[in-house]
């Protein structure tokens, strides 16, 4: 798509839609997704043989059919299943669960997830209410039946195993999943047990075995969330891989499959984080071989079935799609893609760097462009910052910096202290120092970057989105000698505000990142961009979400009014209907189409073509 403007390429990349949570029938003979289009996400059906596409609307729903969801993610899922017999349970948009066969609302209150379907007629899912989310168990012949499994103040992600014993994955406030959580099996007598993490061990992604002998977890009990192994009951657990590499992403949502078991259990394949890159391996589980490579890049979503390992595979070069790979001859099929043709033909690779931070090493993903920006020397930068802040850049599809890096832009995606990927004591690094430490990385990063040659000095520009905004910002105000521009997408503005006012699961957050109020309240008031707004010399622009249930809209409404109050401009717009995220093709659009379009006006120059 050389010679492509920015506005063009802007809506090429909104065109990209979500494809995800592929799933084979129990049988193998029927492949299934969760895909968005123009109307809404639906769920696509492709027999076997040929992979011919086969498109299921909300129209006519009868047995065997899928039904919308509202809630694909590329990196989660649980969104339906099949049964054992091949039926299926799916949600509706609303989240509630429904029995495609009858099309009868099975839980029509609160919000269902992470749906698994028992082996004699039962269900468990993980159901969400404003003051709860439990592993809740239903008997299908019968709707009454709906009994509460677990305890804690969070569950999800059930799993049964063949002989009808019932996983979850489980924690309690203030931890996040991710700082300390458990697994915990209930056996046939109904008798429930912890059998993996707590003290300030995590875990995840409980999955039985097919035959239902061993039971496959993930753990940081080593330092590295590695894939585990024990036995049905938790006993005589190993990590299937003891290394320096993670298999799996910090749950911010269920349904996560980072690995999947073979059909007959002798192997899993999982995923491995390598600085951000990705490996598909096969691991046997009881064999002395090493791990077998079967394909690089990212792939979420993984399920094993007869006909081969299905995932959605993405990269800096392949935008997301569904694929198949047989695991016996590395053959691979991409069966839907989530992007038009030719939308990569201008994208790069990037390269892993590292710079010095105060007395760590921050690792980061360099995009060189192709070609210097408009001819005039070394390219402008941006510094695209990742939000969690317990995220992590990785190389998969980012219409951002392919946006950028096509129209001769570099881009710096820093990996700052408190970033997954990199093991617990990296992750850890940045409790009680958010707003401080992470700016301090992004920051000597910028400066590395004019150092080495990466960029022109102060032909730079730093985004970010949510905790990424939030640091966006503070750079903005503590080093404007290093900035052209600042863009924040639905940004943390006021870090008090965010512990009084965000959802649930992000309720005690803050309580490890910043401190504990009202003790802290000091450190959250300094750290909080709001608080130097007046300060703000930075041409900033702000976009908004007015439905937005993590960060009150009101926060970028009183970052605005402080910022003017001070003299200064800032350029803000407000998304009706949005929430933590942009959903609307047109929103995501407009908000590429704006980030560019502001960044190019004020770093490369006012009156260059776009």
């Amino acid at each position: 798509m050389t010679g492509v403007s920015s506005a063009a390429l802007a809506a090429a990349f909104a065109a990209t839609r979500v494809v995800a949570d592929p799933r084979w029938s129990p049988d193998g003979s029927r492949l299934a997704w969760v895909e968005q289009i123009a109307a809404g996400r639906e769920a696509t059906g492709v027999p076997c043989g040929g992979f011919a596409l086969r498109e299921i609307r909300s129209t006519g729903v009868s047995a065997g059919d899928l039904i919308p969801t509202a809630r694909a993610r590329a990196d989660g899922g649980g969104r339906w299943c099949f049964t054992p017999g091949g039926g299926l349970r799916v949600l509706d948009p609303s989240g509630s669960l429904w029995s495609a066969a009858g099309s009868r609302v099975l839980v029509d209150a609160g919000s269902v997830v992470a749906v698994a379907a028992g082996p004699d007629g039962r269900c468990a899912f993980a159901w969400e209410r404003l003051d709860a989310l439990d592993v809740m168990e239903l008997a299908l012949e019968d709707t009454d039946a709906l009994t509460r499994c677990s305890s804690a103040d969070f569950a999800w992600d059930p799993c049964w195993s063949a002989t009808g014993m019932l996983a979850w994955h489980e924690w309690d406030l203030p931890a996040m999943p991710w700082d300390a959580s458990r697994i915990v099996v209930r056996g046939t007598d109904n008798a429930s047990r912890v059998v993996a993490g707590g003290n300030g061990v995590a875990v995840g992604q409980p999955r039985f075995s097919p035959d239902g002998s061993r039971l496959a977890y993930v753990s940081d009990a080593t330092g590295w969330a590695n894939v585990w192994v024990a036995d049905h009951d938790g006993a005589h657990a190993r990590p299937l891989l003891d290394e320096p590499h993670e298999h799996a992403e910090p749950s911010w949502g269920a349904g996560q499959r980072s690995y999947a078991w073979s059909p007959d259990g002798r192997e899993i394949a999982l995923v491995r984080n390598e600085d951000g890159f990705a490996r598909l391996l096969v691991v046997a589980v009881d064999g002395e071989a090493g791990p077998r490579e079967l394909a690089k890049g990212w792939h979420h979503g993984l399920d094993w079935g007869p006909q081969g390992i299905v995932a959605v595979r993405s990269g800096a070069r392949t935008p997301p799609q569904v694929t198949v790979i047989d695991p016996r001859t590395d053959d691979r099929r991409v069966v839907a893609r989530g992007a038009p043709p030719g939308i990569e033909d201008d994208a790069v690779e990037p390269d892993v760097v590292t710079w010095p931070s105060g007395d760590v090493t921050v690792p980061g993903l360099l995009y060189r462009t192709s070609s210097s920006a408009r001819g005039d020397g070394l390219p402008p930068l941006l510094v695209d910052v990742h939000g969690g802040p317990t995220g992590q850049a990785t190389v998969t599809w980012e219409s951002r910096t392919a946006l950028f890096t096509a129209q001769g832009w570099s881009v710096l995606r820093p990996q700052y202290r408190g970033s997954s990927g990199y093991g617990r004591a990296y992750r850890r690094a940045l409790e009680h120092g958010w707003g401080e430490a992470e700016v301090a990385d992004v920051v000597a990063g910028i400066r590395v970057a004019g150092e080495r040659g990466w960029c022109a000095p102060g032909r730079v520009a730093v985004v970010g989105a949510s905790a990424g905004g939030m640091t966006a910002l503070l750079v903005a105000e503590r080093h404007p000698e290093l900035l052209g521009a600042c863009v924040a997408w639905y940004p943390v503005t006021d870090l008090a505000d965010l512990a009084r006012s965000t959802h649930r699961f992000e309720s005690r957050y803050t309580d490890g990142l910043v401190g504990e109020l009202p003790g802290d309240a000091a450190r959250f008031v300094d750290r909080s961009p709001v608080t130097h707004a007046a300060q703000l010399r930075v041409p900033t622009l702000l976009l908004q979400g007015e439905d937005d249930p993590v960060v009150r809209p009101q926060q970028a409404r009183t970052f605005v009014t402080a910022v003017r109050a001070g003299g200064n401009s800032i350029e803000a717009v407000r998304y009706p209907g949005e929430g933590h995220g942009w959903s609307s093709p047109a929103t995501v659009e407009d908000a590429l189409a704006r980030t560019f379009a502001f960044c190019h006006e004020h770093v490369v120059g006012k009156g260059a073509a776009a």
